[in-house]
């Protein structure tokens, strides 16, 4: 999994990066207008991974992961707002976390005024709109281009009526996930990776003093999109403490839990993501599929190998695990199962799968 933090300068993304991530990076730094983002991978913090562990003690943990890119301000420059090489990047990315300032400062509101996340939202959103269509426009224009040269081809013919039908969205304001498309119009957008076709969050990054109390805004996003809020610079202090002055600093907030669970939490729920395990003492893992996956994808997410192979896979949930307290119980209950490789895993899994090569 791929997160792209995008906002406006000042917004305090890299502030949130860093309360994500635990580093360091300067939150100046991209004033020299580098156009490489700030770049970490983290762990997933599961509970349920953690008592596994306790449960089998194994010799190797993994966790699951995911990639966090936080990317310069977005600022037009020379008629766009983002450079090729950023464009790449950030269409590389599953899912997009807008990050809105919800703070003041002195130094900043003295340059650009008051903090307005909302207006900031519509700004950002209306950037990425506007990006897209750029991209919609030049392909239908080499498109059209080859057809009057005679190049017109069954296939490029269905990609100029999907094309149209995106820019109309896109032109007037919709997303592009917003058009109704069959699974053969999927395939065909696909290759452009257009950035209102992916999930998108929304982090309130809000002041120390104001953290809790902007249910209205978040109400406001949330219209549209599913929301967040943090208070980066707090996050920050937060990430730099041991776990029981953290709990304590958290409980006094109102703060359920680390700003990268909450965002992990999030991010799973808008992606559609559950976790399965495989548990035994050489290790214990975490593994990541979508909702309703079957058996046969939980073994590919493993390895290719024992996709190809597949024979059964042996499941128990960890609710019974935890609830019975071994797997010898789990068996004499008759909650041990072999499953075909059509079975929908269901989040919580632990599976263990035949097979042969």
């Amino acid at each position: 999994m791929k997160i792209g933090i995008i906002g406006l300068p000042k917004s305090g993304k890299t502030s949130i990066f860093n309360a994500l991530t635990g580093q360091d990076a300067s939150t100046s730094g991209f004033n020299a207008k580098k156009a490489e983002p700030n770049v970490a991978s983290v762990d997933v913090k599961d509970k349920r991974v953690d008592v596994l562990v306790q449960m089998y003690r194994p010799k190797k943990i993994t966790c699951a992961r995911f990639d966090v890119m936080d990317f310069v301000g977005m600022e037009r420059k020379e008629g766009q707002v983002f450079s090729p090489s950023e464009l790449s990047l950030i269409k590389a990315s599953d899912t997009l976390c807008i990050v809105l300032r919800n703070f003041e400062d002195d130094i900043i509101d003295g340059m650009c005024g008051k903090s307005n996340p909302i207006s900031e939202l519509n700004e950002v959103f209306s950037e990425l709109v506007l990006t897209d269509l750029i991209i919609v426009e030049n392909r239908l224009e080499r498109i059209r281009h080859g057809f009057k040269r005679g190049v017109k081809t069954s296939t490029l013919v269905k990609e100029e009526d999907i094309l149209c039908r995106i820019s109309k969205a896109l032109e007037s304001g919709r997303p592009v996930s917003s058009v109704d498309t069959s699974i053969e119009e999927k395939k065909i957008l696909s290759v452009f990776q257009f950035l209102t076709s992916k999930p998108i969050m929304v982090i309130l990054n809000s002041g120390e003093d104001t953290f809790g109390n902007n249910a209205d805004v978040l109400s406001k996003i949330g219209k549209n999109f599913r929301a967040i809020e943090f208070a980066g610079k707090f996050e920050i202090e937060l990430s730099s403490l041991g776990e029981e002055d953290a709990a304590m600093f958290m409980e006094e907030m109102g703060i359920n839990g680390s700003a990268l669970n909450r965002l992990a939490m999030l991010a799973y729920d808008v992606l559609g993501y559950i976790s399965f395990f495989t548990v035994g003492p050489d290790e214990v893992r975490a593994w990541t599929i979508k909702k309703g996956d079957i058996a046969l994808d939980a073994a590919g997410a493993i390895h290719s190998d024992i996709a190809r192979g597949f024979i059964r896979a042996e499941c128990f949930s960890y609710d019974d695990l935890i609830g019975l307290g071994s797997e010898k119980a789990i068996k004499k209950n008759g909650l041990f199962r072999l499953e075909g490789k059509n079975y929908r895993v269901k989040d919580g899994d632990i599976l263990g799968i035949r097979f042969s090569v």
